[in-house]
């Protein structure tokens, strides 16, 4: 009897595809911690505070990409009008790839001034070469999401990961500083064009055509500000305490959220990015959607939790050993911010349930819900330290999430008797 539920679930296409991504976010992570490790002993605070501006307003750009807005609508489409949407959607992803490699040039200037420090411009500017590279392969991995190949997203990840890690310890022994993280980031993007490429056939098979623009535009815009809402409330904390208390707390901070969320964010964007393709396969039949998505949210909390207070009680214990004593300090602001991460992928989950039924004005408003409290709640916290920021964002997750999910459960599946 075990044994068949055993083998039950591991035929489960939502938890094969989890396993192929928490597998590469392992190997990943096994890399990353000698990285991090290197990185606390070599990194002065004031220098995690640059790369944490750096990398955050890269992330920001992120979520225009053709990658977010434009491929999940290739996921989501029905199958008769596949064909013409990838089309249009690759040459889209050149305009807005364009688009966004000279925004963000644009804003690294902008960064620069607002923070009165000019060694964020050049490293801004050198991320958004990485921008370029994704028309070469977005329609592609869009199929290969939306057939639930996610194996193949998995190597990409997990090769990639490996090999950024293995860059980044290998410039900042040669005392690179900053860059060491810039280059490692820039020089794999490539990975993810030559596999993808070699694993999906497909190609654009006409000229130049916008056919059906409109269609996807008015899809991905509302996935886009979801997602930039997203970015804001990953990314708000870095910049008010970047802004207000200086670089060298911001280093204190960001190293504490490297150090402590980094792992669950891991598997929480693998077994998220597992659930979007299993929900959008049964959104035919609110039935079976209903199975998919409280299956999902049970394998979630069965993987989060538990992982998440196990690591949140050792970090006492592991931080002065792995990172050293100067980052002792950290470890109050690690502990909060690791317990932040569990309702994180159950407002994702929430989220992607929406999109899946074409409901992505709603995900939309709920998202810019939880930003408006998140914003206030930070606002007023970083009059008082980083450990109250770090209170702060736990607070607003586990404010709004629970509301979110059970409006949204009601919302879709009421129909379901």
């Amino acid at each position: 009897m075990i044994f068949t539920q055993i083998k039950h679930k591991l035929s489960n296409r939502f938890i094969r595809n989890a396993g192929w991504l928490g597998s590469a976010e392992l190997a990943n992570r096994v890399f990353r911690l000698g990285t991090t490790v290197v990185l606390a002993r070599t990194f002065s605070p004031q220098d995690y505070g640059l790369v944490a501006i750096i990398i955050t307003a890269n992330e920001f750009a992120n979520v225009f990409t053709c990658k977010a807005g434009i491929g999940s609508k290739l996921v989501q489409a029905p199958e008769k009008e596949l064909d013409s949407l990838c089309e249009t959607a690759y040459w889209m992803s050149w305009i807005a790839s364009v688009l966004i490699f000279i925004s963000q040039c644009l804003t690294a200037l902008l960064v620069g001034w607002f923070y009165k420090d000019s060694r964020l411009i050049l490293p801004i500017c050198a991320l958004a070469v990485s921008h370029l590279m994704l028309p070469l392969f977005t329609v592609q991995i869009s199929l290969i999401e939306r057939e639930n190949r996610l194996n193949i997203i998995a190597l990409c990840n997990g090769l990639q990961s490996v090999l950024i890690n293995i860059l980044t310890v290998f410039f900042a022994l040669l005392g690179w500083g900053i860059w060491s993280v810039i280059l490692a980031l820039v020089l794999t993007m490539p990975v993810w064009v030559i596999i993808n490429r070699a694993n999906c056939s497909w190609h654009p098979k006409t000229s130049f055509t916008l056919h059906r623009w409109q269609e996807i535009a008015s899809y991905a815009v509302n996935i886009i500000g979801s997602d930039l809402l997203v970015k804001l409330r990953d990314n708000l904390d870095y910049l008010l305490v970047g802004r207000f208390l200086g670089l060298e707390l911001l280093g204190i901070y960001y190293f504490a959220f490297n150090a402590g969320l980094g792992i669950s964010l891991s598997v929480i964007n693998s077994l998220t990015w597992s659930l979007w393709p299993h929900l959008c396969a049964a959104r035919e039949s609110l039935r079976d959607l209903r199975y998919r998505y409280f299956g999902g949210l049970k394998t979630i909390a069965c993987v989060i939790i538990p992982m998440v207070l196990l690591q949140s009680s050792l970090a006492p214990f592991y931080v002065p050993i792995i990172f050293g004593s100067k980052w002792v300090s950290a470890i109050p602001i690690l502990i909060v911010v690791c317990l932040s991460a569990i309702p994180r992928p159950f407002f994702l989950a929430a989220t992607q349930l929406l999109n899946a039924v074409d409901r992505t004005h709603k995900s939309l408003q709920w998202g810019i819900l939880l930003t408006v409290v998140y914003t206030a709640a930070i606002l007023v916290s970083v009059q008082h330290g980083i450990f109250a920021v770090a209170i702060s964002v736990l607070a607003s997750q586990f404010l709004v999430t629970p509301i979110f999910m059970a409006w949204t459960t009601k919302y879709v599946f009421k129909p379901v008797s």
